[in-house]
């Protein structure tokens, strides 16, 4: 019987099976960000446990909170900032810092069949090249950067086929949405997702980023893609060094790929193919409904950005939908570059022009290189009490407190913009994918979606 690509990567990384079904795996790499981390180093130091099993495998980055909002958040990243030197570990500072899921796969930091944990749920994001990656609590994260080790249940793996063709408009996060939609928020609980399938297949690296990044909100604990050349080709720059030629490199990671012979806990096969743009509609991200479904609902706010819509081929989309027109007066736009790369070749490809013309006073805030936590919070959304947020940030935006009676829109780049920001397109505007766009304009004209589900708030017992 062949084996699935996570059960090689416990086959190769097992120390010890001290329980049943607990297995001990050895780590390939630990990355820390300064919300979690810094209460695992004080932890440490107080048990005069204060090591690292091996500073080249630990990468640290601020975050969440970049520049600190406070003393209680300076303290934070100085405790991240400190250890990191003293230890010699890599360090992703303020000024050359990214949200982490969009900068550690920038950096080359992960390979197929990797072994990766952090203190952050989303770090199953990593999954898209073929590693084993999921978040975990202070405990783990404390004997990973002690010991380089953590254990795990061994999880089933569910397989997802992604048949057909998208059409025009139609991204990755609309998938995903329409994925977890079919699952549920616990359908995919202590099980990996194994994504694959003609749609994925065609996917970008970055888009592959995207859907494993938001298997955690099936109940996953991690999402997972096969390497192919695509892999290879967005690793290359980092592992030219180490193998001949792509097909060398290729030959040798796609011995982690699931065998063909291999048992599924469960298989699922969905065909995409009239798939439309996607958004939830509530405080849940299996609640999701296509963009029409939603017509006259009212925007207020919309954010590009986060680890899932802020990498450079998201701002290319949202650029091209913008470039010529106005953003509505009423409402405000943000727009979070996901890395100080990302923001760089935007500026080269005059794509932060394009945000700052769409209107003459008040263009898009552009808030570089960060995840909306605490402090975006703080700055952006507790103002927004009796208004409805409208945003592309994951589904679990660590930080915030939704309320049940409260709504929020969660959506992809291209969806929104047309929901919410082009009040003033009119219809002969439209030079591309009418068939697509057609049903999205009533939206844009009216500026309101039908169906309004009340408002959004942020609990303002937030810290």
């Amino acid at each position: 019987m062949g084996k699935t690509l996570v059960q090689k990567i416990f086959d190769s990384h097992l120390v010890d099976e001290p329980f049943e079904n607990t297995f001990v795996l050895k780590l390939d790499r630990v990355f820390c960000h300064e919300i979690t981390t810094p209460f695992a180093i004080l932890d440490l130091k107080e048990r005069n446990l204060d090591s690292v099993f091996d500073n080249t495998k630990i990468k640290a980055v601020i975050d969440h909170v970049t520049p600190a909002k406070d003393s209680k958040t300076a303290n934070q990243g100085k405790t991240l900032r400190d250890w990191s030197r003293e230890k010699g570990i890599e360090f992703f500072d303020i000024g050359r810092n990214g949200v982490c899921h969009a900068i550690f796969p920038e950096k080359g930091f992960v390979r197929p069949g990797f072994t990766v944990i952090m203190g952050d749920s989303h770090t199953c994001t990593y999954g898209a090249f073929g590693a084993f990656a999921c978040g975990v609590g202070t405990t783990d994260l404390e004997v990973g950067i002690h010991k380089g080790i953590c254990a795990f249940k061994k999880p089933q793996t569910i397989k997802i086929e992604l048949n057909g063709k998208l059409k025009n408009g139609v991204f990755a996060k609309d998938v995903i949405l329409y994925v977890i939609s079919k699952l549920g928020v616990n359908g995919a609980t202590n099980c990996v997702i194994e994504f694959c399938g003609p749609i994925v297949d065609s996917f970008s690296m970055e888009s592959r980023l995207t859907i494993c990044n938001m298997a955690v909100e099936a109940g996953a604990t991690c999402g997972i893609c096969q390497c192919d050349m695509t892999t290879v080709e967005y690793l290359w720059p980092f592992i030219k060094e180490e193998f001949s030629s792509k097909e060398d490199a290729l030959k040798d990671y796609s011995k982690w790929n699931s065998d063909q012979d291999c048992e599924y806990e469960k298989v699922f096969n969905f065909d995409l193919s009239n798939l439309s743009p996607m958004v939830t509609f509530n405080y849940k991200p299996d609640c999701v409904k296509t963009v029409s479904e939603l017509e006259g609902t009212k925007i207020d706010q919309v954010y590009i950005g986060s680890c899932t819509n802020g990498r450079i081929e998201d701002l290319r989309v949202a650029a091209k939908v913008v470039k010529g027109r106005k953003i509505s007066p009423d409402v405000r736009a943000i727009l979070s570059p996901a890395t100080f790369k990302v923001y760089s070749d935007a500026l080269e490809e005059g794509l932060i022009q394009i945000f700052y013309a769409v209107r003459e006073n008040k263009p898009f805030i552009i808030n570089v290189y960060r995840c909306v936590h605490r402090e975006q919070v703080e700055r952006y959304l507790k103002p927004l009490t009796d208004n409805l947020l409208m945003g592309v940030v994951e589904e679990e935006s660590a930080g915030m407190t939704v309320r049940e009676e409260d709504k929020a829109f969660i959506a992809k780049v291209y969806s929104y913009i047309f929901v919410g920001l082009m009040l003033d397109w009119i219809k002969d505007d439209m030079k591309e994918e009418p068939e697509q766009l057609v049903g999205r304009l009533a939206l844009v004209i009216q500026g309101t979606f039908a169906n309004a589900l009340e408002r959004f708030r942020i609990d303002k017992t937030l810290s």
